[in-house]
């Protein structure tokens, strides 16, 4: 199960955002949409849901912007993915209650709880010391 772009998009705002919180500094969309090509007005909308769920702080006008209002370690991608993504809902047809499509069934829980283990134990530290990985494993050329 992959995530959505509205998750993907969300996730990777928030690791701008936590590689700027060192220095307390605000970043706007208009930066982090240009920075990773996001529709603005998209990343809006997911930016608010973030603050809204406690993740971020803003500040309006200007020289205003967004921040994370937790620390990096703090923040556990599995919430994020809730927040952006919501709890899933079994979307079952009425009259699906063969031995097949509950075994179909079983299998779909257990891969839900796997995920949601997996994304639980990781935090947003994890997935920026992952991105720091694969920029330093990246070949650089000189002219």
């Amino acid at each position: 199960m992959v995530f959505s772009a509205k998750t993907d998009y969300g996730l990777i705002a928030l690791m701008d955002l936590a590689e700027a919180s060192g220095s307390g500094k605000l970043l706007q969309t208009r930066e982090i949409s240009s920075r990773h090509s996001i529709p603005e007005r998209y990343l809006e909308q997911m930016l608010t849901s973030l603050r809204k769920a406690g993740f971020l702080k803003s500040l309006r006008g200007p020289r205003g912007g967004f921040q994370l209002r937790l620390p990096p370690e703090d923040i556990r991608i599995g919430d994020v993915v809730a927040c952006l993504e919501g709890q899933r809902r079994s979307e079952r047809d009425q009259g699906r209650d063969t031995p097949e499509f509950q075994a179909v069934a079983a299998l779909e829980q257990r891969v839900d709880e796997a995920r949601a283990t997996v994304l639980a134990r990781l935090s947003l530290l994890d997935l920026l010391r992952e991105r720091d990985s694969l920029r330093q494993d990246q070949p650089m050329f000189f002219i």
